[in-house]
């Protein structure tokens, strides 16, 4: 099993000075989750779960943030990929720190933290959108975290007008389960955009609110999201430790693998690792000594 969506941060000062706090989004607010979390407590927790690998997913919108998946990759072999992170609204700087990171192999993809963003049509800029174009050229596929309310739209805009882009919904596009009428408005354009074969979707990160994590409770969302996409593009991610506000790794785990009891071996392969090597280009990683 390979989990597709997980997080390292370290809430030290940034080494170079003089900016502001790294993961400015984190506070004493989260509890738990205001502290640093590094790849040592990572693999212990994927050991416990019997996960043999994961993906690093960026947290901050800067390049050190990037720069310390990276190296974090350099040092463990269970990091298979790192989906970092690059100024999309700046094409000449991101295409320099994309030429960057592609020097080191474990640099599969780029995020943006769309939701924290104060612009509605951020994924609609003529800027962002050369610079996926550039994105794209390299093979390297586009997360969009939080989609809804303001970006799941602006994401199936996006995916049929590049094709050639990959892009993955994380959290199923964070369906509002609780509230009936926006899951219409959520469901039409999650539809829409599975419709586009140059779509996947991560089932991580649905502890949603006003909803018990059981798999009773998401399987609607489950049955919604394996007919729309199918177990081929569907990939686990367990989304820690953000996912420990909700419940410990293992339970998270466990609930999207009860879901997945009902898949055939060889859909199961695809949901728990098939997908997220074909879309990220995961290879098995060794570590010099």
């Amino acid at each position: 099993m390979i989990d597709s969506h997980l997080h390292l941060w370290d809430l030290g000062p940034d080494p170079a000075g003089g900016g502001p706090r790294p993961y400015a989004w984190l506070g004493p607010q989260h509890g738990g989750l205001f502290r640093s979390y590094g790849e040592s407590e990572a693999r212990k927790t994927l050991d416990g779960a019997g996960v043999d690998g994961a993906v690093l997913v960026q947290a901050d919108d800067t390049v050190l943030d990037t720069e310390s998946m990276l190296a974090a990759a350099d040092r463990n072999a269970w990091v298979l990929g790192v989906v970092g992170w690059i100024p999309l609204d700046k094409p000449a700087e991101a295409e320099q720190e994309l030429e960057r990171f592609l020097r080191n192999p474990a640099f599969r993809g780029v995020r943006h933290l769309v939701h924290d963003d104060p612009r509605d049509d951020f994924l609609e800029l003529p800027a962002v959108r050369d610079s996926l174009r550039v994105l794209a050229g390299h093979g390297l596929a586009f997360d969009v975290p939080d989609a809804f309310p303001r970006h799941l739209g602006s994401a199936v805009h996006l995916a049929r007008e590049l094709p050639e882009l990959t892009i993955v919904l994380d959290h199923l596009g964070k369906p509002p389960m609780a509230d009936p009428a926006a899951m219409d408005v959520w469901r039409a354009d999650f539809r829409a955009l599975a419709e586009l074969p140059n779509t996947v979707a991560k089932v991580s990160g649905l502890h949603l609110p006003g909803v018990p994590y059981t798999a009773e409770a998401l399987r609607p969302l489950w049955d919604e999201a394996l007919e729309a996409f199918g177990p081929g593009r569907l990939m686990v991610g367990g989304d820690w430790p953000v996912s420990t506000l909700g419940a410990p790794y293992g339970r998270t785990l466990g609930v999207l693998l009860e879901l997945a009891e009902e898949l055939t071996s060889g859909e199961r392969a695809e949901f728990l690792e098939g997908t997220s090597v074909r879309t990220y280009g995961l290879q098995k990683r060794s570590i010099a000594n």
